[in-house]
């Protein structure tokens, strides 16, 4: 170990740490025999594999020591390495020299090991293998585990084996985008030793801590290339005011396209549209209709498309409750074919899992504002895994970057890189990256003020502003130069000579030439730039029809939609989903806590009422109005937050047709009845008994039926304000104003009601509940109660039941007519 030692020794430390994304690997293999105790064989090997794009240069260096009769063979007498790191990207370059090794000649002949000149110790092709040393990239590997490291990032250094020969061997390592040589020679490794000798692998790299290491690709179907072209995109939007509207232009005549294997970043200051140009491409804004040409694959926008595209909002738009892999599971279960088996489908999220670094926190909960769960990247990355499951086209992002670190946003655009890598076509809007993070990009378009300012190759924006004559003074991001002339701030930037003469004449007559011009005469020339220069000339290119057959034209205009699931399937995975979701609500100690406390201040107040003298009857009868009050007050004000609540995610769910509205809709009502009847069980429980109410069997249980009866009448009539208004604050106050209405009209305060306003009085579920628990509990008086004939209650029945299912059916009308995918 003492050679590998000394070899590291001659680097320093400083040299070392400023090698960013620097691997190094040290192995030994030492066999003993056991008889003289000498060493059989030892094999070294020291390994560096340097990151590409951190400029530094790449070293490998193998050597292995041979002694088969108890002789260690000296072949290396002495190691030199000088590591010079310059200051710019293209100049920095390493020189190894190895010095000549030599063995001393064999007291026996014809053996294996023999001299460097001797013409028995060949090494057999069959028997050579090729020692490869790469840096480890970004590889996805499962069974080919150097599938995927991109040529232009990494430098590789191999030693060959095939060209030891008896007489003087010789291996050369080579990187030629470095300009890097170094040969070993004058040694012989016997066959048996090179079997041993294994290359590096990347399986040896250590785990990333937040991203984790990507072991597994995605076993999908071969995606299918699109290639989006736009050309004069233009869209309006119509400002209602009190008097009088105003048409806004968001944006101008914006033309561009993104191929396959492609980055495009869209950037702008706030407010430029890039969002709405996003939304625009992925066909998410259809009203009103948007202008110009967008074209996939040379077809139109169509509704079989969304199964092909992918869209991560600028909001994490997720469940709080539910675990990373239930996420990914269940968004799995909606969104892959209908052809894939359920097992297919739960290996599919766990190799999203896999590929995203997402192992560490599978078994999470995602988290929210008032709830703990993962980080913010991984957040992120669950909603790119979110999409990316099914294997997009075309991946739509909305600033995945904001709100994260700079090495955290690094390791999603690198995601992204891989992602485009297999075939897809990726867009993302990005707010203001770092220098590392513009880098990445293929291809950029600068917005302002919803106009074009620029559009090609990220890589030569900056030569392109330099052509209109601006340029900056001073080293700085490329980010903040494009933000700042897209703003019009012209600060450590050169002034075109054409603003220049102008600002000069209009400020003559007060002798004043430093000052700049103004933000709006920069942006219109900046635009009138780039139109007379480059837009003729990228609309000539774009217009060039792609080199693409009709049947993959064919694959993105298949006329019917495409589902998941079943509408049977759906409406299950959507009930077990809200189940997981809404039990922690349903059942946290604030809401128990709640319905305890009240049920035994009930029950002390009503503590073993009579039901035998006219007074204490009385005072039961307002212990049952009170109940039915209560049930209905309670469950209405839960469930006008149903649909306003989950607005966002409904929008985004449907907007990716991950279910049809209607399965949606039932399995959304349904999973809610088994937690909203749990609670009022236990507070009838308590109350019933501690007042001393009928002591019958079957009264008991007639007594909850039917305050399970209007608790799903009351559910039905709170989704409908919800859906209605879709906002908490006016959804509560019509809640309000109706439950108080609903309650004075029924039938225990008022006995006489005037005939012009009598029909509320039949509008009441109140009313209705309090009549059948009048008849429930006094069947036995013949007298009549309150003026209410005690019969069998059927028609109170009857018209609650009709509540339950009418306001459900209106509040779907209400839902199916709000347009969430605007």
């Amino acid at each position: 170990m003492e050679l590998g030692e000394n070899f590291l020794g001659k680097i320093s430390q400083r040299q070392r740490d400023a090698a960013p994304y620097t691997i190094c690997k040290l192995s030994a293999k030492i066999e003993t025999d056991h008889t003289h105790h000498h060493p059989l064989s030892v094999s070294r090997s020291i390994c560096f594999s340097v990151n590409k794009r951190s400029w530094f240069p790449a070293l490998s260096f193998a050597f292995i020591i041979n002694n088969k009769r108890g002789k260690i063979l000296q072949m290396m007498e002495k190691v030199s390495s000088t590591l010079r790191l310059g200051r710019t990207k293209s100049d920095q370059l390493v020189e190894a020299a190895v010095a000549a090794m030599k063995s001393p000649a064999h007291s026996e002949t014809g053996q294996g090991g023999g001299a460097p000149d001797s013409g028995g110790s060949t090494v057999s092709r069959k028997s050579s293998r090729r020692l490869a040393v790469a840096s480890p990239g970004r590889s996805i590997g499962g069974s080919n585990r150097n599938a995927h490291i991109r040529k232009s990032r990494s430098a590789q250094l191999k030693v060959d084996v095939d060209d030891l020969s008896s007489g003087a061997a010789l291996s050369r390592a080579s990187s030629a985008s470095l300009g890097l040589s170094f040969s070993l020679t004058g040694f012989i490794m016997p066959p048996d030793d090179i079997a041993d000798s294994k290359p590096f692998s990347d399986d040896d790299i250590p785990e990333d801590i937040e991203a984790g290491t990507q072991r597994k690709k995605i076993e999908a179907e071969p995606t299918v290339p699109i290639y989006l072209k736009f050309t004069d995109v233009t869209y309006k939007v119509v400002l209602k005011g009190v008097a009088s509207s105003e048409e806004k232009e968001i944006l101008h005549g914006i033309t561009g396209s993104v191929n396959p294997g492609e980055v495009l970043a869209l950037m702008g200051p706030s407010g430029s549209g890039k969002t709405t140009l996003l939304n625009v491409l992925g066909g998410r804004l259809t009203q009103p209709m948007p202008g110009g040409s967008i074209t996939y694959n040379d077809q139109p926008y169509s509704k079989f498309l969304k199964s092909r595209i992918g869209f991560v909002t600028q909001d994490d738009v997720l469940f709080p409750h539910l675990t990373v892999r239930e996420t990914l599971t269940y968004t799995a279960f909606l969104r892959l074919p209908n052809k894939l088996t359920r097992k297919q489908k739960e290996k599919r999220a766990l190799d999203v899992i896999c590929e995203l670094g997402l192992e560490r926190c599978q078994d999470t909960i995602i988290g929210g504002s008032f709830v703990r769960g993962v980080s913010g990247g991984e957040r992120k990355r669950v909603c790119i895994g979110n999409e990316i499951i099914i294997n997009p086209s075309l991946l739509l992002l909305d600033e995945p970057t904001s709100g994260l670190d700079s090495t955290t946003a690094l390791k999603i655009i690198h995601m992204l890189q891989d992602i485009a890598e297999a075939g897809k076509t990726v867009i993302t809007t990005i707010h203001q990256p770092s220098s590392r993070l513009f880098h990445k990009f293929d291809k950029l378009i600068l917005l302002a003020k919803g106009s074009l300012l620029y559009y090609g190759k990220a890589s030569e924006a900056m030569l392109y502003f330099s052509s209109v004559g601006c340029s900056p003074l001073i080293a700085m991001n490329p980010a903040e130069f494009l933000l700042d002339i897209a703003n019009g701030n012209l600060n450590d930037v050169t002034v075109p000579s054409e603003l220049k003469d102008g600002v000069q004449m209009s400020d003559s007559e007060t002798e004043s030439t430093k000052e700049k011009p103004s933000p709006a005469v920069i942006h219109d020339y900046l635009v009138e730039a780039y139109e007379s220069r480059v837009a003729e000339k990228e609309k000539k290119n774009i217009m060039v029809p792609i080199p693409i057959d009709e049947e993959l034209k064919s694959k993105l205009s298949f006329p019917r939609r495409e589902w998941g699931a079943s509408w049977w399937e759906q409406c299950s995975i959507l009930f077990w989903r809200g189940l997981k979701e809404r039990k922690h609500d349903y059942f946290s100690w604030l809401r128990i806590t709640q319905v305890l406390v009240t049920a035994i201040i009930l029950g002390l107040l009503w503590w073993q009422s009579d039901n035998k003298t006219p007074k204490g009857l009385q005072d039961q009868t307002g212990l049952l109005f009170f109940l039915a009050v209560f049930w209905s007050f309670f469950p209405v004000f839960t469930a006008i937050f149903t649909f306003p609540q989950e607005k966002a995610m409904l929008k985004k769910e449907r907007a990716a047709d991950m279910y049809r509205l209607s399965a949606y809709f039932v399995a959304r009502t349904i999973s809610d009845l088994p937690l909203d009847l749990l609670l009022p069980l236990l507070f009838i429980t308590v109350v019933y008994f501690m007042a001393g109410l009928r002591l019958n069997a079957a009264t008991f249980f007639l007594t909850v039926l039917t305050i399970f009866l209007e608790i799903v009448a009351a559910q039905g009539l709170g989704l409908v304000i919800g859906a209605s208004l879709m906002d908490v604050k006016k959804a509560t106050t019509l809640a309000s104003v109706t439950v108080m209405a609903f309650m004075l009209s029924g039938g225990y305060f008022v006995q006489k009601v005037p005939v012009f306003i009598l029909w509320l009085r039949y509008l009441s579920f109140n009313y209705y509940t309090y009549r059948l628990l009048l008849k429930v509990q006094y069947k036995h008086v013949p007298l009549a109660m309150h003026g209410i004939a005690v019969d069998s209650g059927l028609m109170e029945v009857g018209v609650l039941v009709a509540m339950v299912f009418g306001y459900r059916l209106l509040a779907y009308i209400a839902l199916r007519k709000m347009k969430l995918q605007s």
